[in-house]
C-alpha cells in the first residue's frame, strides 16, 4: 500500500509540474525555410544548441499598421502565364492568392508599358488628344487584365492594386518619346485625366485600384526605358493643383496617391517637398520607395525621416526585384549563395560600391523585408511575379529574377526560395496587423513582428549565419524555446 502511494503522489508531482509548463508555455506553430531544403515546411522537434539568443515580444508597444505584402502584375508575367497549360496557370495563381497559398493582399501593376512589356504602348494614342476621347486599354486585354481577374477570382480575402506609370504619353512630353524627357506644363491636365480614365476604364473591367503613384522612378533610370522626370517640387505641384483635383472632382477622391516612388536614399528630400505643408500633403496619401540603392543596406535613417515628417501616411515598398541576374533554373542552392550580383556591381560610382556587394538572394529578401517592417514602412511588394529562364520577356532585354520561374516551351513552373521567403511575410502578416516590440539580442539573427487582427502574433526569423542557435521567445511571462538552422527563415506563429 505504502508502495502504491508513492507512486501516486509522484504522479501526482509530475501532473502538476506538467501542468505549470504547460501554463507558462506559448503555443505555438513554425514555419521554416532553409538551405537545407525545408520550403516553408511546418517545424515540430527542436534540438539544443550551444548558442542561445532570445526575443522578447511587447504588444503594448505599436508601431504601424501593415498595409499587406505581395508581388506585381506585368505584361511579361501575364504572357508567360498564357503560355502555360491551364493546369500549370492555376497552380501559380492559386499559389500566389489562395488561402493555402502565399495569400497577396497587396499588389502592384503597370499603366501602359513598362520594360517588362512586351513593346512600347500607351492609352492615349492620338496626338494632341486634349480630351482624350480615344483613350484605350486594349493593349492590356490579352494578358494583364485577364491575369489580374484570375488572380481575384482565387483570392478570398481580396487584395489592392497600386497602378504606376512608367512614362506619360510620349506626346505630352518634351522629347516627345517613351524615355526620358519631362511632362510639358500645357499637359499637366491632360495627364490628370488620364489617370482619372485609366481608374474608370478598369473599374469597368471589375478592376478596384487602390491607389497610383505620380510616376514610376522620377529620377530616371539612365534614359534605358520608359520613364519621365519629375523634381520633388514639380511633382508635388502637379498632384496638388492637377491629379490630387481631378481625381476627387471625378469620383476618385479614396484613391491613394504615393508620392516618389524610387530609391530610399533621396527619400528625405521627397519628403521635404511633399509634405512642406497642409496644402501640398492634402492629397498624398504616402511615399512608395524602392531597394535598389543597396543589396544590403535598408536606410533607417531615411525611413524614419520619412515617417516622422507624415506618420499618418503610409510608407510603402513598392518594388524590388534581383536584378541584372538571369535565373538559376531549378537550382534552389544559388538563391542561398552570395554569388549574385545587382547593376550597382558593374555601374555605380566608386563612392557608392561598397553599397552592392555580391549577395544571396534570400538573403536580400528575409533582410529587406525585416528592416522595413523594422522602421515603419508598413507595405512590401515583390516586382514581376512570373519570369522565364531568361529573365524576361523584357522589350529593353533587361533580365531580371523573379520567385517563380517558368519554361513556357515545355510547361514547367520552378517555385524559387524567393516565393517561399515572400510567402512567410505574406502569408502571416495579415492587412490591419500591427508592428509590436521585438527585441532579438543578436547581431547575427534578425527579426520582427506583428500582431494579426485575429489576436495572434507573428514573428518572423532569419539566420543567414552558419550557426544553429536555440531561440527562447519570451511573450507575458510566457516562453517556449525552439531551434533556427543555420541560413533558414522561420515564421512562428503564438496563438
Amino acid at each position: 500500500m505504502k508502495y502504491l502511494k508513492n507512486i501516486f503522489f509522484t504522479l501526482l508531482i509530475l501532473t502538476m509540474i506538467n501542468c505549470a509548463t504547460k501554463e507558462t508555455e506559448l503555443d505555438i506553430e513554425v514555419y521554416e525555410t532553409s538551405a537545407s531544403g525545408n520550403s516553408l515546411k511546418k517545424i515540430t522537434e527542436f534540438s539544443k544548441q550551444d548558442s542561445v539568443i532570445s526575443i522578447d515580444l511587447n504588444p503594448e508597444e505599436k508601431f504601424q499598421t501593415i498595409t499587406g505584402f505581395g508581388g506585381s502584375f506585368t505584361e511579361a508575367s501575364a504572357s508567360l502565364l498564357n503560355r502555360l497549360s491551364e493546369k500549370n496557370r492555376n497552380k501559380v495563381l492559386e499559389a500566389y492568392f489562395s488561402e493555402s497559398g502565399a495569400n497577396y493582399s497587396l499588389t502592384r501593376t503597370h499603366i501602359a508599358s513598362c520594360d517588362f512589356s512586351l513593346s512600347n504602348y500607351t492609352y492615349a494614342k492620338v496626338p494632341n488628344d486634349m480630351a482624350l476621347e480615344h483613350f484605350t486599354i486594349e493593349d492590356d486585354r490579352e494578358d494583364l487584365i485577364p491575369m489580374i481577374l484570375n488572380a481575384k477570382s482565387i483570392s478570398k480575402d481580396g487584395f489592392n492594386i497600386i497602378a504606376s506609370p512608367w512614362t506619360c504619353p510620349p506626346w505630352m512630353k518634351d522629347n516627345k518619346n517613351y524615355v526620358g524627357g519631362k511632362l510639358l506644363p500645357e499637359y499637366n491636365d491632360a495627364f490628370a485625366l488620364y489617370f482619372s480614365k485609366y481608374l474608370d476604364a478598369y473599374k469597368k473591367e471589375g478592376i478596384d485600384i487602390w491607389g497610383v503613384t505620380v510616376i514610376n522612378e522620377p529620377h530616371g533610370n539612365g534614359n534605358n526605358w520608359e520613364s519621365t522626370l519629375f523634381s520633388p517640387k514639380e511633382m508635388t505641384d502637379f498632384v496638388q493643383n492637377h491629379l490630387g483635383p481631378k481625381l476627387e472632382n471625378d469620383g476618385w477622391g479614396n484613391t491613394k496617391i504615393l508620392g516618389y516612388d524610387q530609391n530610399r536614399a533621396g527619400i528625405k528630400e521627397w519628403a521635404d517637398e511633399m509634405y512642406r505643408d497642409e496644402k501640398s500633403s492634402k492629397y498624398f496619401a504616402g511615399m512608395a520607395i524602392h531597394w535598389y540603392e543597396s543589396t544590403y543596406e535598408v536606410f533607417p535613417e531615411d525611413l524614419q525621416y520619412a515617417h516622422k515628417k507624415a506618420p499618418n501616411k503610409y510608407l510603402i515598398e513598392t518594388e524590388g526585384c534581383i536584378d541584372s541576374e538571369i535565373p538559376h533554373w531549378q537550382d534552389d542552392a544559388w538563391y542561398w549563395k552570395k554569388e549574385a550580383t545587382d547593376w550597382g556591381w558593374d555601374w555605380a560610382s566608386e563612392q557608392d560600391k561598397y553599397l552592392h556587394p555580391k549577395y544571396a538572394p534570400v538573403n536580400r529578401y528575409a533582410n529587406d523585408i525585416i528592416g522595413c517592417l523594422n522602421n515603419q514602412v508598413d507595405g512590401w511588394i515583390d516586382w514581376n511575379m512570373v519570369l522565364d529562364r531568361q529573365g524576361g520577356p523584357n522589350w529593353f532585354k533587361n533580365w531580371c529574377v523573379a520567385p517563380v520561374i517558368v519554361a513556357p516551351e515545355k510547361d514547367e513552373v520552378y517555385f524559387t526560395p524567393l516565393y517561399y521567403t515572400m510567402a512567410h511575410f505574406s502569408k502571416f502578416m495579415r492587412p490591419g496587423a500591427v508592428k509590436i516590440g521585438c527585441v532579438i539580442n543578436s547581431k547575427d539573427v534578425v527579426s520582427t513582428a506583428v500582431q494579426n487582427p485575429d489576436g495572434s502574433i507573428a514573428v518572423a526569423i532569419f539566420n543567414p549565419s552558419d550557426t544553429n542557435y536555440s531561440v527562447e521567445i519570451k511573450l507575458n511571462n510566457k516562453t517556449k524555446t525552439i531551434t533556427i538552422p543555420s541560413k533558414a527563415l522561420q515564421t512562428v506563429v503564438i496563438k
